[in-house]
């Protein structure tokens, strides 16, 4: 039997079998069954239960784990199911795809319940891009982390475009993608001229209008606080002169990364590298026009479907129109009510299967 010392807590029926046989046979030599248990070194009491369930032809233990009350329903696994093969190319991790079940109001399971189901399904998800991680140089105490608070911007290019550029400008706090201008130069230009369609698509072009007037008075003491905070690399199109004075006209403020560290701006080039890597057309467009209506169409598809992990698992424009809340709360409450739905559950198909109380005799 291959056993030596104690009996281990779990052994299989054939062991069980052949250990209950040894006693049996020292027995019929002559000696007490605790003598032999205690030779054995296996305890008296278990070898009377063993003796019952091979009696009862049920000496093999039963699978681990039982039926427990918070088990998985099978519509939920089914879900979790519809879920991969509706959402994996767009959400390609255990956690968003847990999260996108309630954002789309089909399932309320734990990550790692999508996890154990797709692994018993043989589902195997593409791992995200993960950027690096950096230290970099506080922003100003005056810059709240809240919308229209920071901004980042920057420059990218795509392979079949030589020549192209493309400036994009996102709300740094809730991801939001707020615009973008493809150009064929890479000067203070087509910076003014995105900050300008950011500022008038987010309703701040008026009031930096009136900063601007404010900042000119000569009557003010000291100026105001910046209407905001933009964050951006060493390129030389945002460290013109140019630039600082149109930042400075508009009572923006700039905040640059450390030279030859872009994980300083790890925000916008999370952006980047996931539209490259969830929209691989873009980078087969040769034509500039048609790129630009493409990105028209993905920036819709990154701020309202795509769930960002930055911001609890929302998307951009659900953070930033403050409905970012209130999706989370309804998530954890959606996760608790199918806990005790699965408790009921799985109590009452337990009480189903347990036999009445027999009946005391007259």
């Amino acid at each position: 039997m291959g056993l030596s010392g104690p009996v281990p807590r779990r052994v299989d029926a054939a062991t069980k079998h052949g250990m209950l046989e040894l006693i049996d046979q020292a027995v019929a030599a002559g000696w007490e069954r605790r003598r032999a248990c205690r030779y054995l070194e296996l305890d008296e009491r278990r070898a009377w239960r063993w003796q019952r369930r091979r009696e009862a032809g049920m000496l093999a233990d039963l699978a681990a784990g039982g039926h427990p009350v918070h088990g998985l329903l099978a519509e939920e696994q089914a879900a979790i199911i519809d879920l991969f093969d509706q959402w994996s190319d767009t959400d390609r991790s255990h956690r968003k795809l847990a999260h996108r079940g309630s954002y789309e109001q089909l399932v309320w399971v734990s990550p790692s319940t999508v996890m154990r189901v797709l692994a018993a399904h043989g589902l195997v998800l593409r791992a995200p891009r993960r950027a690096g991680r950096s230290e970099r140089r506080p922003f100003p105490d005056w810059a709240t982390y809240e919308k229209h608070s920071i901004w980042i911007y920057d420059t990218t290019h795509f392979a079949a475009c030589p020549g192209v550029a493309v400036i994009t400008v996102m709300d740094l706090v809730t991801r939001k993608w707020i615009c973008e201008i493809v150009s064929a130069e890479e000067t203070n230009t087509q910076v003014q001229a995105c900050f300008t369609d950011a500022l008038e698509l987010e309703g701040l072009l008026d009031q930096a209008i009136e900063r601007r007037d404010q900042l000119a008075d000569p009557s003010l003491d000291e100026p105001s606080v910046p209407i905001l905070l933009a964050v951006s690399d060493n390129g030389p199109q945002m460290t013109s002169g140019s630039t600082r004075e149109f930042m400075a006209m508009c009572a923006i403020a700039q905040h640059f990364g450390r030279p030859g560290t872009p994980t300083d701006q790890a925000w916008i080039e999370s952006l980047f590298s996931h539209v490259k890597a969830d929209w691989p057309h873009l980078d087969a467009i040769s034509d500039p026009a048609v790129l630009r209506a493409e990105l028209a169409h993905v920036r819709v598809q990154y701020n309202t479907v795509r769930l960002h992990a930055g911001i609890g698992y929302v998307t951009p424009d659900d953070e930033h129109e403050g409905r970012g809340p209130k999706i989370r709360r309804a998530r954890r409450a959606g996760l608790y009510r199918a806990r005790r739905k699965r408790i009921a559950y799985h109590r009452e198909q337990r009480n189903q299967r347990q036999p009445p109380p027999p009946l005391d005799a007259d």
